[in-house]
């Protein structure tokens, strides 16, 4: 392709405005013979540059609106209109530069990819191991990978393993795998370091296929049409005709040129290439990289968007989000035993434990003599006891005897497709810690505001199980999802889509993504924590954790485009209007490329009105640190939520007496740590809040959800001080039961819409 490079178009630019300008001095000292030399000189460069591309794009059968600016600058030259051609010749210069510079961000597309790969593996060569570089791997070569390292090709365990897949599949959690299963390039050794047998070549293993994969995507994708050039297919004809019918009536070949000059397409070649500048300017204020003015464009027109889950839809980390326990310990003395024998390992569901203990302020005890049972669990003594933390066979096998919730829980876990820890003290099964990859706090309100701004349908691919993906789903409205995906999947399901008509937003993270992000129309990804690799192959950044981003990108990116098109539509109106007066002889071509010039100055104003994005809370927001000390709070009252959800389960198993007890330590917790809570937040925090939002009462449900945990609460406190000192009776107990349930349910789903508004009003973060 004969287009000209960056550096081109720079020299362009400055030889031609200095040739207009050495021209107009030396014609103001006398000298009209060289200033029309001069102007001419200063021409030819940008002529001859666009000369080239115009046969190059008429090569390839595509319309540019450059040819009108060709025939103005060579029939000026042509017809001795020296300074009409050097102005037009400056004006073309300066449509290619701000193009370029909106373009000269995306050149980095595959560098990410490429240095995620591994470049080295240790090889077996007698009683030592050897470190030798990818291409030296040979099918049933043994290879030991330590912990920490890529998998650098595809092969068969010869132990058990623990793995961190989310680069190839999307998984949040490390998975197990036993000897005699496959490991697959790619992928992160997350326990301790095993052996393997490899089953490929470099060349030949999964993670080179995702490499080829984004590379065909590339070959694949047909450049977008220039916004200005789909304007060029009718204006060039018109603007050609009128020109010639003005020579032809009149004979006199400057009306000719006139017309050409005062409809050189400046609104096409200036006005489009500075919206979208500026739009891509007002993305970036939001912390949005858009890397070229096509990418911005297809933003603008795009109503069909796929989803990643793990780390996109969903935070991508291990989240503690409930507690099983026996009525002996309770769940902030099953999470403490659990988070002070895991201090010891290095098992990512490990630092879960540890971190969720920590937020809750739990005091963490040394543990003593532990043993680490990779990928399954780990045991220990802590304060004099034998404690095994893991999965459920692991611990189960010194806990002969089940209690009553394990099954039920089981079963729940099953049905979520999430992660169980269970905890085990002297022999005996005391608890279950459930984790899940949590949907991110700014999900549903991304979605909504992705609706809102045109997107009509919503799909979700995960390489997730489907009853995992159908759960998720469901939660989130989405239109459609795709389970268990493959990148080949997920590049097939793009392609498809695309084919049939629509322009496909993609957002992802992963390497699992890149294929998917480079076929899409406009790949979107989370630059913020995702991998590098889909950072290179997107056409879209957010370089800042929130997914809301995309939204505000997709308002500006319509916007800049709504202007560019207005800035178009008026300036060629206006345009055409100087035709007409120039094919009458009414316009001197020098007086028409004045009045060109004077329409230009009037678009480009109109353009950069696309950089004056207002802020999305222009009444202020939330600091970092605000967000962080009001999701601090919630974090401490887990435990209550945690003892609310736990009785309402276990009241009908407890004694008479018991129940009451329960019932009565619950009640004083709710009265000396939640309702104060709440009513601080009412008080305090939603005044506040309110004043950010504007509106007459912009906190109205939220306060009310306050009423009703009040009544909630007052309703308990009533129903406890009246049980007799035996329990309550079985209706009562329905009752209770039904109570705390609701109370349950309210709370939580009210912490919910706090910490998403919270998170909505923060800063970046």
């Amino acid at each position: 392709m004969l287009e000209p490079t960056r550096f081109v178009n720079l020299g362009l630019l400055l030889f031609s405005a200095l040739a207009l300008l050495a021209g107009a001095v030396v014609y103001f000292v006398g000298d009209a013979g060289r200033a029309a030399w001069i102007w001419r000189l200063g021409a030819l460069p940008v002529l001859a540059v666009t000369l080239l591309a115009s046969v190059e794009a008429l090569r390839r059968r595509e319309s540019r609106v450059d040819v009108l600016a060709l025939l103005a600058i060579g029939g000026a030259l042509l017809l001795g209109e020296n300074l009409t051609a050097a102005a037009i010749a400056l004006m073309l210069a300066s449509g290619r530069a701000l193009e370029e510079y909106a373009q000269a961000r995306a050149q980095r597309e595959m560098a990410a990819l490429l240095a995620h790969a591994p470049r080295q593996a240790n090889r077996y060569e007698g009683d030592q191991v050897v470190q030798i570089g990818l291409e030296a791997i040979c099918r049933g070569d043994r290879l030991l990978v330590r912990a920490g390292e890529t998998i650098p090709v595809d092969g068969s365990l010869l132990g058990p393993a623990e793995l961190d897949e989310a680069a190839l599949t999307g998984e949040a959690l490390p998975v197990s795998r036993q000897s005699g299963e496959t490991a697959l390039s790619g992928t992160v050794n997350a326990g301790a370091a095993f052996d393997m047998v490899a089953t490929t070549a470099a060349a030949d293993s999964t993670f080179a296929g995702v490499v080829r994969l984004v590379e065909t995507a590339r070959q694949r994708r047909s450049s977008a049409e220039r916004l200005a050039d789909r304007y060029a297919l009718w204006f060039v004809p018109l603007t050609v005709a009128i020109a010639g019918t003005a020579w032809l009536l009149s004979g006199d070949p400057l009306r000719m040129l006139a017309v050409l000059v005062v409809a050189t397409p400046c609104p096409l070649i200036l006005a489009v290439p500075v919206a979208i500048v500026s739009g891509m300017s007002s993305c970036a204020r939001r912390g949005v990289l858009v890397k070229d003015g096509r990418a911005l464009e297809q933003l603008a027109q795009a109503h069909t968007l796929f989803f990643d889950k793990t780390g996109t839809l969903t935070s991508g980390r291990a989240r503690l989000v409930a507690i099983e326990s026996d009525p002996a310990f309770g769940p902030d003395e099953v999470l403490r035993l659990a988070a002070s024998l895991d201090q010891a390992c290095k098992h990512v569901l490990a630092e879960a434990v540890v971190s969720a203990a920590r937020e809750r302020g739990l005091c963490l005890s040394l543990p003593t003599r532990v043993e680490e049972a990779a990928g399954a669990g780990v045991r220990g003594i802590v304060q004099g006891q034998a404690i095994v933390v893991g999965n459920f066979p692991f611990v189960s096998e010194t806990a002969p005897t089940l209690p009553a919730w394990v099954p039920a829980f089981l079963r729940r876990l099953g049905f979520d497709g999430v992660t169980g820890v269970f905890v085990s003290v002297e022999g005996r099964i005391c608890g279950g810690l459930q984790f899940a990859d949590e949907i991110r706090p700014d999900t549903p309100r991304a979605l909504r505001l992705l609706r809102k701004a045109g997107v009509t349908r919503i799909t979700m691919l995960t390489g997730d199980h489907r009853e995992v993906a159908e759960t998720f789903g469901a939660v989130l409205g989405v239109d459609a999802l795709c389970a268990e995906q493959k990148p080949a999947d997920k590049l097939a399901a793009i392609e498809a889509t695309r084919a049939a008509g629509r322009i496909v937003i993609m957002v992802g993270d992963g390497v699992n993504d890149a294929p998917a992000l480079q076929a899409a129309d406009v790949g979107v990804a989370m630059g913020a924590r995702g991998v590098a690799a889909a950072s290179e192959a997107a056409d879209v950044v957010l370089l800042v954790d929130r997914l809301d981003r995309l939204a505000d990108a997709l308002l500006i990116a319509i916007r800049a485009r709504r202007i560019a098109v207005q800035s178009v539509s008026v300036g060629m109106g206006l345009s055409g209007v100087a035709m007409l007066f120039a094919a009458f002889g009414f316009l001197p071509p020098l007086i028409g490329a004045v009045l060109q010039e004077a329409i230009d100055v009037a678009v480009i104003l109109n353009a950069l009105r696309a950089r004056s994005k207002g802020s999305p809370h222009p009444h202020g927001t939330l600091s970092v640190t605000e967000v962080e000390h009001l999701k601090a709070e919630h974090a401490e009252l887990g435990p209550v939520l945690d003892r609310v959800g736990w009785l309402a389960d276990r009241l009908a198993d407890l004694s008479g007496p018991a129940a009451v007890k329960e019932l009565n330590e619950l009640d004083t917790l709710l009265r000396e740590r939640l309702l104060p809570h709440e009513r601080q937040d009412d008080a305090e925090l939603y005044p506040g809040i309110a004043r950010l939002l504007g509106g007459d009462d912009p906190m109205s449900t939220l306060s009310g959800m306050h009423r009703e945990i009040f009544r909630l609460a007052r309703m308990l406190t009533n129903l406890t001080d009246a049980l007799p000192a035996e329990g309550p009776d079985e209706p009562t107990l329905k009752l209770l039961q039904g109570l705390l349930y609701s109370m349950n349910a309210i709370i939580r789903l009210h912490f919910a819409q706090e910490e998403e508004l919270y998170f909505a009003l923060g800063e970046s973060m």
